[in-house]
């Protein structure tokens, strides 16, 4: 560690004081104490310091204030909570005042030299920028307040280690908001691991999350480490995590509030240094008003909630962001990109998308496929027609039964009628295979069709 590093410690407690400070010593940072919050804030007036650990309760205040200061006026200064053992309501309290992360009393020093590890990384301006991956960029791309707003807020919110749950519908990146997270943050080093929580199967979602060990259960020949042993050091990202079972959710919140998971089979627990960012296109809230989330979980995964615009509601963004996407498939394919004519944008600014910046890539990755020349016009495009109705599902599964909630305009505009009827039932699996996550089994339930039907109409349409 840099020798010329510092640390601030605030405790009434002498003893929490010279463990602090024997600790952070040996890691090479000088050490300052306090222990009251007068002291602390003539600290802080007259030095600068690298990272601040405070107590919650000091002689003449509560740490909290002493938090919210310090955010306010030395935004550089990552400061951690010191909170009594199993409190975490108090933590979470601490974290929604811009306090970088908590410790327990009594303190685990690796827990604790994990922590300060995280907090001098935020500080290392000689730490590389995470490179992008390709075909991520073009989703955070745009100058729309919306898109500002939201790079702001990913910008503060990536120095922190609280929990944050990322609220969007469905195609809008929500996972590319999460990895941006993790890349601007301290962890940006360690692992970067997503989970989708609605495709384990609920008998092995225990052994998938903490691990298990060698003959916990039949087929258990090895030892495996879990997803939480797998993203140390990192971040975990929970995607749809409003399909957790009930009885998940609960060995979840144990698993945040004690940072430590007990794998399937193993007499004791393993502490784990994960970050949690969790996200759903559902009402969470919703969910937890009719009993179907446990709200003290939704309190401990949304300390921080952060929202994901939809398209429809940054349309100045579709040039840009369709000149990127059309250039990174072209350049795939090898082919300069083609430029969108004037009424092509109109025609993409007028389309709601529901799938959002999915569904324009889809768009655009087809128009690509069909569009002679160097230039991509409205007929390129292949648009649905905004929806105004629903066709009501159909009773029973049918062969060749027309596609339930398939977005019907009010008339073909002239069109001739196969090629109408065809561009609706193109639409409506589109939606459904993400809807499903390309789950093909999932999308012809809820299209009231046989998953036969199904594989027939993709490839009659073209779609495979």
């Amino acid at each position: 560690m840099n020798q010329a590093r510092s640390a601030l410690i605030v405790d009434d407690e002498r003893d929490i004081r010279e463990l602090l400070v024997l600790t952070l010593g040996r890691m090479g940072l000088r050490v300052d104490t306090a222990a009251n919050l007068a002291e602390a804030r003539e600290l802080l007036a007259s030095h600068r310091y690298d990272l601040c650990f405070t107590d919650m309760r000091l002689p003449d205040g509560n740490g909290i204030e002493l938090v919210g200061e310090i955010a306010r006026k030395y935004p550089q200064t990552p400061v951690a909570m010191i909170t009594a053992f199993g409190n975490m309501d108090l933590a979470v309290e601490a974290l929604k005042a811009g306090a970088f992360d908590f410790v327990s009393k009594p303190v685990d020093l690796n827990v604790l030299r994990g922590l300060v590890r995280h907090a001098l990384e935020l500080n290392n301006d000689e730490r590389p920028a995470a490179p992008a991956q390709a075909g991520q960029a073009s989703r955070l791309l745009g100058e729309s307040a919306a898109m500002q707003s939201l790079r702001t807020t990913i910008a503060k919110v990536a120095r922190s280690q609280a929990p944050v749950y990322i609220l969007g519908e469905s195609g809008v990146g929500k996972e590319l908001v999460a990895r941006t997270i993790h890349e601007q943050g301290a962890r940006a080093a360690g692992p970067f691991v997503p989970v989708n929580c609605g495709a384990i199967p609920a008998e092995l979602m225990e052994s998938e999350f903490f691990g298990h060990k060698k003959g916990s259960f039949t087929g258990a020949h090895a030892d495996k480490p879990g997803l939480f042993q797998a993203a140390s050091g990192g971040t975990l990202f929970l995607d749809e995590v409003a399909e957790l079972p009930l009885a998940m959710q609960v060995k979840l919140l144990r698993a945040i509030q004690e940072k430590s998971v007990r794998p399937v089979g193993a007499a004791g627990e393993i502490p784990v240094d994960v970050r949690i960012l969790s996200a759903t296109h559902k009402d969470l809230a919703g969910l937890v008003a009719e009993g179907r989330f446990r709200h003290d979980l939704y309190y401990r995964i949304n300390v921080i909630e952060l929202r994901v615009p939809p398209l429809r509601e940054r349309t100045g963004d579709l040039p840009q962001l369709a000149g990127a996407i059309l250039a990174r498939l072209s350049a795939g394919q090898g082919r300069e990109a083609p430029e969108l004519t004037e009424a092509a944008l109109a025609a993409l600014a007028r389309y709601p998308f529901p799938g959002n910046v999915r569904e324009l890539e889809n768009v655009l990755e087809r128009a690509l496929a069909l569009a002679e020349g160097e230039r991509i016009d409205v007929a390129d495009l292949h648009l649905p027609q905004a929806p105004v109705r629903t066709v009501a599902a159909a009773t029973a599964p049918a062969e060749a039964a027309p596609l339930p909630a398939a977005p019907i305009a009010a008339e073909p505009s002239g069109g001739a009628l196969p090629s109408y009827i065809e561009q609706l039932e193109r639409a409506a699996i589109q939606k459904a295979l993400e809807d499903n996550r390309w789950n093909k089994t999932r999308a012809a339930a809820q299209l009231g069709i046989t998953f036969r039907a199904l594989r027939y109409k993709l490839k009659k349409l073209g779609m495979e």
